[in-house]
């Protein structure tokens, strides 16, 4: 295990938290807004690329073998 174990789990818990209460605070979304829509798929885009540089493995040499 890596020295960076302890900090890549706290960005995991970080990055799950804040996808967890963007979900519960979306609140009843109109489905005739087209802005609204683009705005919540931009969000979630945005949230799940957070989530998997999160869980992405590193590259650069620095794994655990």
């Amino acid at each position: 295990m890596t020295q960076l174990a302890p900090i890549k789990a706290a960005e995991q818990a970080v990055v799950i938290e804040a996808a967890r209460a963007y979900v519960a605070g979306i609140g009843v979304i109109d489905m005739t807004n087209a802005g609204t829509l683009a705005g919540h798929l931009m969000a979630a885009e945005t949230l799940l690329m957070k989530v998997v540089a999160a869980f992405e493995e590193p590259t650069d040499g620095t794994a655990a073998a």
